[in-house]
Parts: structure tokens; sequence; C-alpha cells
């Protein structure tokens, strides 16, 4: 037998076609359930056992670490130990492995500190301090936003100053240029400098280019329509002349827009690559008929798309199950009560349940539901594990050992615990090292230096804080000469208890065993890597803590439903499916009403969470929902008129729910759907950048502002300890302040 043969077994002709097909460049669209994994996985183990390609010559990059994480499981039952030379990975830490390797030809030294969200944020609003700019008047997330866009678009800060269109987009520019200065100081990148600098090198440097497009061989795209232009060039400039790049990706669930995903990436592939074939996988082995053909009709409605027709061999199935709830309240106690049924009735876990809405804040209802009823639940994006305080204070001491130019993590442990060091001696030595052009940890070096051979200090300090300096810096320099030839471990136990860390969490007033248990936690995640000992040990584990994301903490449980946004629930499916909150505002949201673009995206997410079920499929909506600051009533989804009746049925209801103001029929047709949504009212006065007065939360200034079905929908950024707000003005208590 042919090597490599019974890689074929059992694929139908459209998957057997793309695996076989070798050379060239390569577009497979993957309807939802179509096995997607299982094709890239069967062509990369048939490239390697059939054509005799080696390992080392094949990349695959996908775009969260649960996706590569099982795509490395699946390859190593295929190919056995030869999948450990394959390179398996996400975009984010591909580029975080070529910049450690290659960065120090654009600049870059190896020992760099990659930032999270909260980290950026403080970066930026050091910048803004530095561009004399006032929070209050303009938000730091704001800005961060803009700053984001610019560098997917592969913008530096003088690209976004010439190519600004709006006075915001203006003083971003500025903050940026602060920005960039403050993270080549701390020798720091955020996640989208991976990308934007991997693609700098990539361009810059023909001989890094060419020496990992000679490696390269053959490059596959995993979920290839979330692709935004950095990532798409990167792939492009891997693949370089040989184009053997496939692609695989569906655009009918490209939901990243606001993440600078481009779908017209996937859309124009061919024009990019004329010579490309296409090959469609239409099979769902995920859902049955119903659930399937509810989707197409939906999705049907969308014009930027590329036609395909999916099928399944799974049966029609149950119709699926719509129910109009009263309020969030009573919508909540429907979806537990219906899973007891299910578990009670039908033997399904209540791990096969999953309860999927548009915003976070939708959570908070079946949260409360869940406690009172007694029910278990897992919250997917809560509080992620790294970002506990604990967890990031003894991160934030890692990464200074790491990167001791890192003067965030630094400004983050100095008084982690308290050792004597006020904000006045810090700003001191700050300006100081600014005027001596010296990182911040290596004026405490000097001051440690001078008190050590008996000099005046020569920073005009406090001789306790000078004491306290000189100490913190003699304990990370010894810290950091341990850390060479010590197990990471052993590195953490030392930090703990050189630090004080220990005793200061052990000893705190804010539940100190839970702090310290999250502490032994991350010991552990660290011991994993003490098993493989790689010579860069601290330095992988950081940056694959970097890279973990909200999706990739997810793990099954047969005994706890899954509380879930619908962004978050994408790849993943469960035997029943409750999407809740099927209103006009809320899906679609109210921010896409203006945008025929952005309508079309909501859609694809509602299309990508029905997609998600096998069996049992419930769609719900309330009358009133409390959303943003108010109360008020609801206009049933465009969504739920755009599937068919036939394929609709009212819930039973068990118990009486609360009188409505407007209560639906049910007929023959399925359950009748509200009329279209009223025409939008005059617009108000108010304007992005307007001073207002909210009779609760005080002074805000408007940061977005954007028409609803029936409404307007306005963004205000309040004083630190209130936030953002979004908010209805036909609801909100809202002032202008004039002048």
């Amino acid at each position: 037998m042919t090597p490599g043969v019974e890689l074929l077994e059992g694929l139908n002709p459209a998957q057997k076609e793309a695996v076989e097909t070798i050379d060239g460049p390569l577009l497979i669209i993957a309807g939802p359930g179509s096995g997607k994994t299982r094709v890239i996985t069967h062509r990369i183990a048939y490239l390697v056992r059939a054509c005799g390609v080696s390992p080392r010559r094949i990349i695959a990059v996908t775009f969260t670490n649960k996706a590569a994480r099982e795509m490395r499981d699946r390859l190593q039952q295929l190919v056995g130990a030869q999948a450990d030379a394959l390179t398996v990975g996400t975009f984010h830490a591909f580029c975080a492995l070529l910049l450690r390797r290659e960065g120090e030809s654009i600049g870059l030294p190896a020992n760099y500190s990659i930032y999270d969200a909260d980290d950026q944020l403080s970066l930026i609003k050091q910048a803004m301090e530095l561009a004399e700019l006032e929070p209050k008047r303009n938000p730091p997330q704001a800005i961060r936003s803009v700053i984001s866009k610019a560098k997917s678009l592969l913008m530096d800060s003088r690209g976004l100053a010439q190519r600004a269109e709006t006075y915001f987009e203006e003083i971003s520019a500025r903050v940026f240029h602060h920005y960039e200065e403050l993270l080549a100081r701390n020798n720091a990148v955020d996640f989208d400098d991976l990308l934007m600098k991997a693609v700098l090198l990539l361009q810059e440097v023909s001989e890094v280019r060419e020496r990992y497009q000679s490696r390269y061989q053959y490059l596959m795209v995993d979920e290839f329509q979330d692709t935004n232009v950095a990532q798409y060039r990167l792939a492009r400039l891997l693949a370089g002349d040989q184009a053997n790049i496939c692609v695989v990706g569906d655009p009918d669930q490209s939901i990243y827009s606001w993440r600078s995903a481009d779908i017209r990436n996937i859309l124009s592939f061919q024009q990019d690559y004329p010579q490309a074939k296409t090959i469609s996988l239409e099979q769902n082995y995920r859902s049955t008929g119903a659930i399937l053909e509810a989707a197409q009709n939906l999705i049907s409605v969308n014009g930027m798309r590329l036609q395909k027709g999916l099928f399944t061999d799974n049966g029609q199935g149950a119709p699926l199950v719509v129910h109009e709830a009263y309020d969030q309240e009573e919508e909540a106690s429907f979806v537990l009560g219906e899973i007891d049924r299910l578990v009670r009735e039908e033997s399904v876990k209540p791990g096969d349940c999953a309860v999927m809405y548009r915003v976070n804040a939708q959570s908070r209802a079946l949260e409360e539901a869940c406690l009172h009823r007694g029910t278990k639940y897992r919250l997917v994006g809560g509080v992620r594990f790294y970002q506990r305080r604990e967890v990031k204070d003894l991160l934030a001491y890692l990464h200074l050992l790491h990167n001791p130019a890192d003067e965030v993590n630094l400004s983050r442990v100095i008084s982690v615990p308290p050792r004597g060091i006020g904000a006045k001696s810090m700003q001191a030595l700050a300006r100081w090292a600014l005027d001596q052009q010296i990182p911040l940890f290596t004026a405490m070096q000097r001051i440690a230096a001078c008190r050590s051979a008996g000099e005046p200090c020569p920073v005009a300090l406090p001789s306790r804080a000078a004491k306290a300096v000189a100490d913190f810096a003699t304990m990370v320099d010894e810290l950091i000469a341990s850390s060479a030839n010590t197990r990471i471990v052993d590195l953490i136990d030392q930090v703990l208890e050189a630090t004080g860390l220990r005793r200061h969490i052990q000893s705190g007033e804010d539940r100190p065993d839970e702090r310290w248990e999250n502490i032994l936690e991350f010991r552990e995640i660290a011991q994993e890597y003490n098993a493989e000992e790689p010579a860069d040990g601290l330095a992988t584990l950081l940056e694959r803590i970097s890279l973990v994301a909200d999706v990739d903490s997810y793990e099954e449980s047969e005994e706890s439903i899954t509380l879930i946004t619908l962004h978050q629930a994408k790849g993943l499916e469960f035997p029943v499916v409750f999407i809740v909150g099927l209103e006009e505002g809320l899906l679609p949201h109210s921010r896409s009403m203006e945008s025929e673009e952005q309508l079309e995206e909501e859609r694809r997410l509602c299309y990508v969470g029905i997609t998600r079920a096998q069996h049992h499929l419930y769609l719900l909506r309330a009358f009133r929902r409390g959303f943003m600051g108010s109360t008020g009533p609801t206009v049933s989804s465009r969504f739920l008129r755009e599937i068919p009746g036939h394929l609709l049925t009212a819930a039973k209801r068990e118990q009486s729910v609360k009188p409505a103001s407007k209560r639906s029929s049910f007929g023959a047709r399925g359950p009748a759907i509200d009329a279209p949504p009223a025409p939008m009212p005059v617009r108000p006065t108010l304007e992005i950048g307007d001073l207002v007065r909210h009779s609760s939360f005080g002074e805000g200034v408007v940061t977005d502002f954007v028409a609803t079905a029936g409404d307007h929908e306005v963004t205000i950024q309040f004083r630190e300890d209130v936030g953002v707000k979004r908010l209805l003005l036909s609801f909100a208590p809202l002032e202008k302040i004039e002048g």
C-alpha cells in the first residue's frame, strides 16, 4: 500500500480532494461543522507520509491556542514523533518566536516584554501626559483602539498622522508617537506589534525573509476569514513566489471586524492568486437539517459572501424552539427550567448546554438565576486567572527579571509589598533616569552602587527611600543572577520569599487563602515547564502566558452549563444551544444599524451561534429588557423574521409569565414576530466630544453616538471610578454642559 493512503479513508469527496491538492495556492471554503480541522491535519499528515515532505518545511497558523493545541494533538496521532518538528501555532505565537530569534535585525532585543491590555493602557496614559492631553476629555481606551486599528493596517504614528480624518485621530497620532517611544524605552511590544514588527522584519531584511521562505515550503492558514491586513501580509511574505499557500475559512463566519479582521482577504484571495484552486466543504456533520436550513436562510440575506450549499445526513431533527419572555429574569428562568427538563427527560447532561448572548452584560441575569437555583455554570471570559491581582504581581516580578528595562512591571511591584518608596520618590527617580537617558532600573542600580561605595546618593531622595531603592535593586540583581541556572518553579519560590510577596499575600485581609491558592496554582503551571526545561524556560513561560486568550481556558464539564458570548463560542459545538436577547439593538447590536456592512456582520454572528447547535436550538427574546442603564420595551430581532416559520415552534409554557404590553400569537406558520423597527427619531444635538452631566454618574464626555431601533445610543466616558457607560437617550437623564 502506498504510504499515507489510509489518511484518505473516511473522507468525503471534497475533503479527499482538499487533502490531495498539494502544490500551488488553494482556497478551502469550509462551512460550519464540515470537518475543517480533520482536513487540515490530514492534509499536513499526507504531505509528510505520502509526499515525503519534511515536517520542518510545514507551517500551520491559526487564531487560538485551543485550536492550535487540538491540531497538534491530532497530528501527534497521525504522524507520531514527527509532529514535534512541525510549526503549528497562532499568528502571535509564531511572530513572537520569529522576533525572539531574529528581532535584533530590526533593533528589538531578544528579551523584550509582551504587554497585555492593562499594561498597554498604563503606558498610553503615560503617553497622554507627555502629549499634554486630559484622560477626562480623551478616553485612553478609545485612543488605544485607534492605535490598535492603525497597527493592524501596518501604520506607525506618522502614517496615522498623515491619514487622520478626525480630530480624535489627530490627537491619537500624537499619543501614538509618545507611546512608540515608551515601548522602545521599556524594551516592550504589544500584541499588535508582534504582527507589525514581524511583517517589517520580513519586508526589510531580505536575508531573513529568504531563509524563512526557503524553510517553509508549505503554509496553511486556518480561519482565514478572520485575518487582518497585517496577518495576510505576513502570510504572503512567508509563502513567497512558490505560493504553496492553503487558506481555510468561511466568509459567512467572519465576525471580528472590531478586531480589524478584513473579510475582503478571503473574498479577494482568487484575485490575489489567479491560479488558485477553490474547494468547498459543504457536508455538515454537526447539526440537524432544521438547524442547518434555518442558518442558511438567515445568511442568504447577506450580499458579501461566497455561495455554498450546505447539506447534512443527520436527519431533519426537531424544529427550533422560540420563547418570548416578559423580561430577562423570566428569560433566564425559562432557560434553566428547560435545561432541568432536558436533563430529567432526555438524558442531556448540564455540560451539553450552552447559553449564548451578544454582550457580556447579559450574563448577569443568567448568573443570578443559576445561583438562585443552585445550577453549576462556567462563565467564559470572566476574570481570567492571569489577570488576578496576586498572579499579576508575581508575573510582574518575573517579567522584571527577564527584562529589567520593563518600567511598567517595575512600577507595579516597587511597592508590592510596601517597602517605603513613595510616589514622590519614584517621580524624582524617574525624572533623574530620564535626564540621564538610562532605564529606571539602571538608575536604581546606580543608587545601590553609590550606597555600597559610601558615596552620596545622586538623586535627592529621603535617606529611608534611598536605602529602600538600593535594597530593592540589590535583591532584583541577585534574583536575575540566580535565574540563569535555576528551574522556573524554584525561581518562583525564590521570588516569593526574597520579595516578601508570600508573607504579603498570606497576611492580607482580602481573601488571603484564596489568593495564595491562586499562587500555588500558578506554581503548578510553571512545574509543567520544568519537565521540558528549555534553555530559555522563563522567556517561553512568559511568552505563552502573554498569548493566552479567554477561550483558551475553556474546558468541557459534564456538570456545568456554559455561559458564553457569541464571539467566544466560535469554534465550539454543543448538543443544546440557547441564544438569548434576539432583539433589535441587541442582536443586531445598535452600533450596526447605520452600516450595511456591520449589519451583515451581526447576521454572520447570529449564524455562528445557530451553527454551534447539534440537536436542540432555542431562540429567545424578552418584551422588556434592562440594558445600558435603562429598562424599556423591545422589538424582536429581524433575524427571527429571516428564519422560515415552518422551522420554528413556540415553547410550551408550563407556567404563566408576567403580562406584557404586547403578546405574540402562535399559529401554523410559527411564532408571530413583531413588525419591522420604527423609523429613526430626529438626531439630538449631542456630538462626539461634548461634555454631559448624568444625574447618577456625574460628568462625562461623549465618545460615540449611533442610531438604534427607535432611539439613539450614546457612549460616555465618566470619571475613572464610574468608567464607560452606554446609554439610550430616551431614558438616560443627561444634560449637555455648554461651553
